[in-house]
């Protein structure tokens, strides 16, 4: 486990392959979010959702772009999980409504584990060994874990898919690719010298 740098204060925060939660932070009458990464905690003044929203935009979406994005995938309209940015697989999931203040942002690909406290809360354990406790039912987390899993099946094949269609496009079968990119180097290697 990496040794955590102290809390930062920013103004604008995207979400990259290091964003493990965004977590949202009461600080008087005001919201902010606490985003935790593989290894630093930045306090941004910004609520969670307005930070997925800034973060769908700089992707080329908007989170409601996303939610429709992911209706259209699987059918989920209840909390529904998102995908940040497809081509860094990056898949986020809120543990309440969005429109909730105490609702918190996870990444998909960091959950290791997750356990209940209480009926009400639920401690989630990252891969990185890092561990915070989110105001949700452990059943209720699982069901998001669970949706967002779903997403990423049906997002990554379609992915896969095209990329399938590409590679039978730029090699036909007549021609191997490895063979193919063998002849290349080749002749690109002795017009080098």
């Amino acid at each position: 486990m990496m040794k955590k740098q102290g809390s930062m204060m920013e103004e604008k925060y995207n979400v990259n392959r290091f964003t493990m939660a965004i977590l949202p932070l009461e600080e008087g009458d005001s919201t902010y979010s606490k985003v935790l990464e593989t290894d630093k905690e930045i306090i941004v003044k910004a609520k969670p959702l307005e930070l997925i929203d800034r973060s769908c935009r700089y992707f080329g979406s908007s989170y409601e772009g996303r939610k429709a994005g992911t209706k259209e995938a699987t059918g989920i309209t209840h909390k529904p999980p998102i995908v940040v940015d497809p081509a860094s697989s990056i898949y986020f999931f809120p543990t309440s409504s969005s429109s909730k203040l105490h609702c918190a942002w996870l990444s998909h690909g960091y959950v290791d584990k997750y356990d209940s406290i209480n009926y009400y809360d639920t401690e989630v354990l990252f891969v990185n060994g890092d561990k915070t406790t989110v105001s949700v039912s452990k059943h209720s987390f699982q069901t998001q874990l669970y949706r967002t899993a779903q997403l990423r099946t049906v997002i990554s094949s379609r992915i896969e898919e095209e990329q399938q269609k590409m590679s039978m496009m730029l090699f036909p079968k007549d021609k191997m690719p490895v063979s193919f990119l063998y002849e290349q180097l080749m002749r690109d290697l002795k017009n080098q010298h």
